[in-house]
């Protein structure tokens, strides 16, 4: 496999998990909120409240785009790039796309301290942030359901890496 793209809500363990697993496999690993902060110069939170999700929305296309044309990566994808344009078809004739699902608890678990730094969900209370984690997971998940193998996590990356670095194919 040349690329494997790692899908799943925020919190789902897709950037942890996909650096080890890059590790593992020697392969690269590309973070793709990361890539687009870099090349934008600036933080997603700065993008979608400055340009909007639409203008993010299109910049995520273009950055999957171009990561198709790498070989040998990990990709750990935002958590809504699988939800727009024809993102998920790309990913799965690209590559192996893996969706990561977490327990809701755990997510919101994971979520809570940086709330700040995701512009979807900052400013909640803990009861809006269960209730929008919820309410966005349940319209998402239809797209992550697309993807080659849906993994559950039991939350612990270095199992979920062992696990999954015999499993995907290669």
């Amino acid at each position: 496999m040349k690329r494997i793209f790692l899908i799943g809500f925020m919190g789902s363990g897709k950037s942890t998990i996909g650096k080890k697993l890059a590790a593992k496999l020697s392969y690269d690993f590309i973070d793709m909120d990361a890539l687009i902060e870099e090349q934008e110069g600036r933080s997603i939170s700065e993008i979608f409240s400055t340009d909007g999700e639409s203008y993010f929305r299109a910049l995520e296309q273009k950055t999957l785009m171009s990561i198709c044309t790498k070989e040998k990566v990990v990709v750990s994808t935002g958590g809504g790039t699988p939800c727009f344009f024809d993102n998920m078809e790309v990913m799965n004739s690209a590559g192996y796309s893996v969706y990561l699902k977490l327990e809701v608890e755990k997510i919101i678990g994971r979520l809570k301290n940086g709330i700040e730094k995701r512009p979807l969900l900052a400013n909640l209370s803990p009861l809006e942030l269960q209730k929008e984690i919820k309410e966005r997971l349940n319209v998402r998940e239809p797209f992550y359901n697309k993807a080659k193998m849906i993994y559950t996590s039991d939350g612990s990356a270095n199992r979920d890496v062992e696990k999954l670095s015999n499993i995907i194919p290669q």
